[in-house]
């Protein structure tokens, strides 16, 4: 494990700061391989920084094999470390303070943890730039992990289901699996407090499966730990900071170390992964010669470039294979406005997951000329057909209906009144419908457009929108019946009245029209909203959205949902044929015609729902898995635990 090196920033820089690391190692010198330290035996070293050293060692009195660090006894890393229990940090175990030399030198610490014998991402990133982009895959990490191994003398492990898993991603998937996991230790330290300040490949550990581990807080910060301060030990990597991270060491500028939170850890992770996947940094550092580096007008040069973006070069080294979704994932993540980044490492780790399902990433960041990017802007026209072609349809067979069984037996008189009565109530009842529904998806009529423009939305109201958009085609159809099912009883007051009478056959009729035409208007605009909303509103919402963490509720609430708007849609001639059969027919020969006209398109509907009940469980299981997926990753295991 390679320690954290001095901060790369300027000695005015580090002047800002409480204190900064010693560099003296002469009580570094005086440790050897096959010393024994109390109950310690150092075996071999694994690792030297410009602070520490770090040696395999056995645990006499445990019998076990650990990592042991040693270095001078400042800083709070062990307090830190002992805060966070994660799968995807490191695990220490505790310190002991070596005693005090007599020769001046620093006094030493020993900070012994669990071994993670699969090397570092600084390891796989050699092997990456040593590879030809095609011939990356999986396997490479692999590759990289059972070299490291074998220099230790470890053993592969045999029938690893996370290693079988690995093998079979492309390379940027496998950078997606790894920038998960780190994204997902990353939010674990904030929510205990914690800023890591040095998130780089020498500070990630890989285990034998190949299931990265983020170790090496010697800079970190945790809020938890008394009398620690955010200006102490601070510094870094250069190439890794966040642009507020380098304005909190550069001498002309206020920010501070204290202005620093978990988006500066989560830029570097954006820095790691993307270097990882393309085997170069995103932005050019060579260009600032060794005596300006540690200097202001290095960090100058160095904020020019972040605050340019990512240059086009850069994009152009992208490998072939890489989804859209990840290369916008990696952009967001590099930000130069920190506010535009991912708020957190659990929204950052479901992004990445998302990356891992071909199907919910084609969904997301759909090709460019896709129809699903060219119906974005047409919610509302589109919308409105769905909803108004399938009722119109409905009012029409209704009207057939009626005038066969009901119409045709009255006065003129009260046939006319009866028909102003109901085409009056149709233009109040589906007025008031088409405000409620206005109303209700009044957040997609305008979030999406506001998106496509370039305007931000706070993460409040996209989390809303996005809640809405899994809901308004219930909502509306929902709305849409009870408008017929009182359609249908203000028909039967209004015969009662006009007429002096409501036979019950009339008023079974009645009752049966009005349920048919109710489940036409419900069924077929629930699929064709759906849908639409699904495969072109939610995932643009999706991928601009921060708050996701309901997701995976509302998603299975709709799967249920149209399992059972399928079972109404296969109902609609069932109930049709049952019309025919038990109730009485006073005209046999003019009813016949429309309930045969309903009974086939109610087939050939059933048939269309079902086709697009398929695309939305397709739809629905993509996104669900990255959701299940996320949860999985963020409170899970993964694999057994390296020794």
């Amino acid at each position: 494990m390679s320690s954290t090196r001095l901060s790369e920033v300027t000695r005015p820089a580090l002047d800002r700061t409480d204190a900064a690391h010693p560099e003296d190692r002469r009580g570094l010198d005086r440790i050897e391989v096959g010393l024994r330290i109390g109950d310690f035996e150092l075996l071999t070293e694994l690792g030297a920084g410009a602070f520490a050293r770090v040696f395999l060692a056995r645990q006499r009195s445990m019998q076990r094999l650990v990592a042991v660090k040693i270095s001078a006894d400042t800083g709070t890393e062990p307090q830190t470390l002992a805060q966070l229990d994660h799968d995807f940090i490191v695990r220490v175990f505790d310190q002991q303070l070596l005693d005090q030399p007599t020769d001046g030198s620093p006094r030493l610490r020993m900070l012994y943890m669990e071994l993670v014998p699969g090397g570092t991402l600084l390891g796989l990133l050699r092997w990456v730039r040593a590879s030809p982009p095609t011939e990356r895959t999986g396997e490479l990490l692999l590759d990289a992990v059972d070299a490291a191994m074998e220099e230790k003398g470890e053993i592969r492990p045999a029938d690893s289901a996370v290693r079988a898993e690995i093998a079979r991603l492309s390379w940027p998937e496998t950078v997606a699996w790894l920038g998960s996991r780190l994204a997902a230790a990353l939010h674990h330290a904030a929510d205990n407090g914690v800023l890591h300040r040095d998130v780089k490949p020498a500070n990630v550990l890989l285990t034998a499966e190949g299931v990265p581990k983020l170790a090496d807080f010697n800079i970190s910060f945790s809020r938890s730990v008394p009398d620690a301060s955010p200006t102490s030990y601070f510094g870094g990597s250069l190439a890794y900071m966040s642009p507020e991270q380098l304005e909190a060491g550069h001498p002309r500028n206020d920010r501070t170390a204290a202005d620093l939170d978990t988006r500066a850890d989560i830029y570097s992770l954006g820095v790691l992964l993307w270097e990882l996947l393309t085997g170069v940094k995103p932005f050019d550092d060579t260009t600032v010669t060794d005596s300006d580096r540690h200097t202001e007008l290095g960090l100058d040069a160095a904020l020019e470039r972040r605050a340019a973006g990512i240059a086009p070069a850069a994009l152009d080294l992208m490998p072939a294979d890489c989804p859209a979704a990840l290369q916008r994932v990696l952009l967001t993540c590099l930000a130069a406005d920190r506010a535009d980044r991912w708020d957190d490492g659990d929204m950052l780790a479901a992004q990445l997951d998302l990356c891992l399902d071909p199907h919910a990433r084609d969904l997301t960041d759909p090709p460019p000329r896709s129809w699903r990017i060219r119906l974005q802007p047409y919610l509302f026209p589109l919308l409105a057909l769905s909803i108004a072609l399938p009722n119109l349809i409905a009012a029409y067979y209704q009207r057939q209906l009626n005038t066969a069984l009901i119409h045709s037996g009255l006065a003129p008189e009260t046939g006319a009144t009866q028909r102003a009565v109901s085409n009056i109530a149709n233009l109040v009842f589906f007025s008031a419908g088409a405000v409620v529904l206005i109303y209700q998806g009044r957040r997609l009529l305008t979030i999406p457009r506001r998106i496509r423009t370039g305007s931000r939305c706070d993460p409040a109201t996209l989390d809303r929108a996005r809640q809405d958009c899994l809901r308004l085609g219930h909502q509306a159809v929902v709305v849409v019946s009870a408008l017929w099912l009182a359609a249908a009883a203000l028909y039967a007051i209004t015969l009662r009245i006009v007429d002096g009478a409501l036979p019950v056959h009339t008023a079974l009729h009645l009752l049966l029209v009005g349920v048919i035409c109710a489940a036409m208007a419900m069924t077929y605009p629930f699929f064709l909203i759906t849908m639409y909303l699904v495969r072109c509103v939610y995932p643009a919402l999706l991928r601009h959205g921060r708050y996701f963490r309901d997701d995976r509720r509302l998603l299975a609430t709709l799967a249920r949902r149209c399992r059972r708007y399928l079972v109404i849609a296969a109902s609609i001639p069932l109930l049709v044929v049952a019309s025919a059969t038990f109730l009485p027919m006073p005209d046999l020969l003019r009813t016949l015609t429309p309930l045969r006209t309903i009974c086939v398109g109610g087939a050939i509907g059933f048939v269309a729902s079902y086709v697009l009940f398929r695309i939305i469980e397709a739809d629905l299981g993509a996104l669900a898995r990255w959701s299940v997926r996320g949860e999985w990753v963020r409170n899970r295991p993964s694999g057994p635990k390296s020794r």
